[in-house]
């Protein structure tokens, strides 16, 4: 079995629902029917959460048959319905022999780019990872600063992670994969600053690392119990990121004041410009990710846009970036 999100689903022709933005990469999470050995306080399928196991952020993964999934993922990906396959992990005993047996049934099947999104792990299995066809590896930070990362994912939330060992993962990624095909996620709404979040961006961009941002969603029955970001933090960040990530300014030249971006370090008429694209407020991830709504409630504020915004989300974006200043 495995697990399959309900937009990728509908994609494949196996779930019925409403969606105005469908999936452009299949999301998949490997299937284990107990929880995560680890404990991650926001997480719904951590050791201690009393929460549902289907759940990663908003999204819903219900078990299907693999040889089924894997079969109607090939047809996808050969009418470019799907463009990408998104393997999210949990932490269990079988996991690295799991998630290399789906990358080779994908690959035996076609040629659709894999992602996968793992916790650290030893640099030779990164390696067999990329034999068998993986040309991107996410491991995800989650936190932006070392303090955060412990209460959530380290020591104080009971994991056996540590912030310096995902930083070394990461390194040993870049070094198996190459600069650019390594990434990370970092959730907002911990408890970070702008200027903490825009330093730890631009260390990953020089890492040759590229970061997906998140907002952080309440989960019921989990530890970590806040509310999801306010929309300007968001959105300055959003801007921020997309600045440092294409080398169009760089962290030594922004201003700050009480941790929040007062300057970007470019020109006023560039900076309208960038933001009147759209393009920092879509979907930052591997190539083809769209993710739609996946940390979305409805009718609340849509923190990653699946598709080129609007004039009038344009518009609604711009207002919600002078929030909290």
């Amino acid at each position: 079995m495995i697990r399959v999100s309900m937009g990728t689903l509908r994609v494949l022709g196996m779930e019925l629902l409403e969606n105005d933005a469908d999936p452009t990469t299949a999301y998949l999470q490997l299937y284990e029917p107990g929880r995560c050995s680890q404990n991650c306080g926001f997480c719904s399928q951590a050791r201690d959460s009393k929460s549902g196991t289907e759940n990663i952020a908003r999204g819903v993964y219900p078990p299907r048959e693999t040889k089924t999934v894997v079969e109607r993922l090939a047809k996808a990906f050969k009418h470019k319905l799907l463009l990408r396959a998104c393997i999210q992990t949990m932490n269990y005993e079988a996991m690295p022999y799991d998630l290399l047996y789906l990358v080779k049934e994908i690959r035996k099947t076609s040629g659709m780019p894999i992602s996968v999104s793992v916790y650290p792990l030893p640099e030779e299995s990164l390696r067999e990872l990329r034999r068998a066809g993986v040309d991107k590896i996410v491991i995800p930070l989650d936190a932006v600063t070392e303090e955060i990362f412990d209460k959530v994912k380290g020591a104080q939330a009971g994991c056996g992670y540590t912030w310096q060992g995902h930083l070394s993962s990461l390194g040993d990624a870049v070094k198996v994969m190459g600069k650019g095909n390594v990434g990370t996620h970092l959730i907002l709404g911990l408890g970070e600053t702008e200027e903490e979040a825009c330093g730890r961006i631009q260390m990953l961009a020089y890492s040759g690392i590229y970061p997906a941002l998140f907002a952080y969603t309440p989960i019921h029955e989990t530890s970590v119990r806040m509310k999801p970001p306010e929309a300007g933090h968001y959105r300055r960040i959003q801007v921020a990121c997309h600045l440092l990530a294409n080398s169009i300014s760089f962290y030594s030249r922004m201003e700050f004041a009480d941790g929040k971006i007062t300057g970007y370090g470019i020109a006023k008429e560039y900076l309208d410009a960038v933001i009147e694209s759209g393009e920092p407020f879509m979907t930052r991830g591997c190539e083809d990710c769209n993710r739609p709504y996946s940390t979305e409630e409805p009718g609340g504020v849509i923190y990653n846009y699946p598709k080129t915004p609007t004039e009038g989300e344009v518009e609604l974006i711009k207002k919600q970036m002078e929030q909290g200043l």
